[in-house]
């Protein structure tokens, strides 16, 4: 059984060689015949024929020719880099172990009935959160304040953690910085966040800044896909500086509809700090590509994470009982789109024919293959929104326990950090000494809409010290568990 299973090993590999290269080398071989079949004049007779011009005429064939060239390379697209990122690492006194969240569900005013409390508890014990994800100092009061300054606080201190550490990492200065990007979700206070950042850290006057909310935990790969379309057509040396958090004091449920007490149970507090530039300059990463997929057409899609008020008026955030199912139709459209990008040529191949044969013999007597997308990517990250929606994403693209581990780590030591939960996977894998040069990661985030959204990096340069100098730098030793 092993020797069968090593041989088809060995002719995959084979197989991926050959086809990956194939069409390369029958293009190279086909060009250099075609040329030197239809090329008219030797080498010698185009030298004659050049002296025999006038110099007038070859120094303006030269100057055309750069000209071209020159607004060819204007129409092209530049290169996004990820120069550096810093997440939010809080401290021992924001801790909430289970032992803590079952107190307070018992001690809860609004929890009256016996069921209720029994609802909360299996959902801490089956959501896959260990005991050092935390939650702001407004949830530690029984009940929970839920006052602007409460928000205003937390605010200040994810945000203005996660920037400072990012600008502790890079040679960018905030004078440099040229865009201002920040994502938050339901909390949209006055002045709003990005203002609050400008403010902080006295950024230039004729700063851009753009403030997103509402989009859930994929904002933050949408406003990296926003950063993308201004830094392809800004000047070289811009830089953009994006924020992710989702300020969970405003937001604490003190209702008894079931649907609405489980972001209570799974969301806990972070952020993330990226700085983007579109010259290589200091970069670690390179951003290869950003495909969005929106559901929102779809009653069952736009209505799956909705803000709204419960029987007794109390505004809450319903998820649908749906929301995997959702998931995992909003992640096959994803799929489809970014799938051509970065799929080799025998992957391709092979869900080509597949989807041949399933016309021509019928969808139920062929399967549908599904293509390897590890042969496109080292790396996983897998938005950590609970550990039933990365069961549903490893079963559905095949994914190994080893493929889906930072994604579960991230999830059991942070918790659901809503879209900043990506960067902290990145810092897991590259904490664990995992990340090479010319390594690539796939970034998969879902929000509410519904939104599945990906983003493609390649690795330029990894950390130097990820282990002693992120988010993981006081538990990465204790991970995997």
């Amino acid at each position: 059984m092993a020797v069968c299973l090593n041989r088809v090993k060995l002719l995959k590999t084979w197989y991926q060689l050959v086809v990956d290269n194939f069409l390369a080398v029958v293009a190279a071989a086909s060009i250099t015949a075609v040329l030197r079949s239809a090329w008219p004049i030797s080498h010698g007779d185009l030298v004659v024929w050049l002296r025999d011009q006038q110099p007038v005429h070859v120094v303006a064939a030269v100057v055309l020719t750069a000209v071209v060239v020159k607004l060819r390379r204007m129409r092209w697209r530049r290169d996004v880099y990820l120069v550096e990122y810093g997440c939010f690492r809080p401290r021992p006194c924001f801790r909430a172990p289970f032992a803590t969240c079952q107190e307070h569900l018992r001690l809860m005013p609004y929890l009256i009935d016996e069921e209720s409390k029994t609802f909360g508890l299996r959902l801490l014990e089956r959501s896959g959160l260990g005991d050092e994800t935390s939650v702001p100092e407004a949830y530690h009061y029984v009940p929970p304040d839920s006052s602007l300054k409460a928000s205003r606080e937390e605010t200040e201190l994810v945000i203005f953690s996660a920037v400072d550490d990012v600008f502790a990492k890079t040679a960018v200065r905030p004078a440099f910085i040229d865009v201002v990007i920040v994502n938050c979700s339901i909390f949209t206070p006055t002045p709003v966040f990005v203002d609050m950042v400008v403010n902080r850290y006295k950024l230039r006057a004729d700063v851009k800044t753009v403030n997103l909310s509402g989009m859930g935990c994929s904002a933050g790969l949408v406003s990296v896909g926003l950063a993308k379309n201004l830094l392809q057509v800004a000047p070289p040396g811009t830089h953009v500086l994006t924020v992710s958090t989702e300020i969970l004091s405003s937001q604490y449920y003190v209702g008894t509809e079931r649907a609405m007490l489980l972001p209570n149970c799974i969301f806990r507090m972070g952020a993330a700090a990226l700085i983007l530039s579109n010259t290589p300059e200091h970069a670690r990463f390179r951003l290869r590509h950003v495909v969005r997929t929106l559901t929102a057409a779809l009653d069952s899609g736009y209505r799956c994470v909705f803000q709204e008020e419960d029987d007794r008026g109390i505004t809450g955030v319903r998820l649908s009982k749906d929301i995997t199912t959702t998931a995992g139709h909003a992640l096959k459209s994803n799929v489809a789109a970014i799938g051509p990008l970065v799929l080799p040529a025998s992957e391709q191949l092979q869900v080509a024919l597949s989807l041949l044969k399933r016309r021509l013999l019928g969808r139920a007597k062929v399967r549908f293959y599904r293509p390897d997308f590890r042969t496109a990517f080292e790396h996983f990250c897998i938005h950590a929104g609970g550990r039933g929606v990365i069961d549903q994403i490893q079963h559905g693209l095949g994914l190994s326990d080893e493929d889906v581990e930072a994604s579960r780590m991230t999830l059991h030591r942070f918790g659901n950090t809503s879209s900043s939960s990506v960067v902290y996977e990145l810092a897991y894998v590259e904490a664990k000494g995992r990340m090479r040069k010319g390594d690539r990661v796939w970034m998969i985030a879902f929000g509410s809409g519904f939104k599945c959204n990906s983003v493609a990096w390649e690795c330029v340069r990894p950390a130097a010290n990820a282990a002693v100098n992120g988010p993981w730098a006081d538990c990465i030793h204790r991970y995997p568990v």
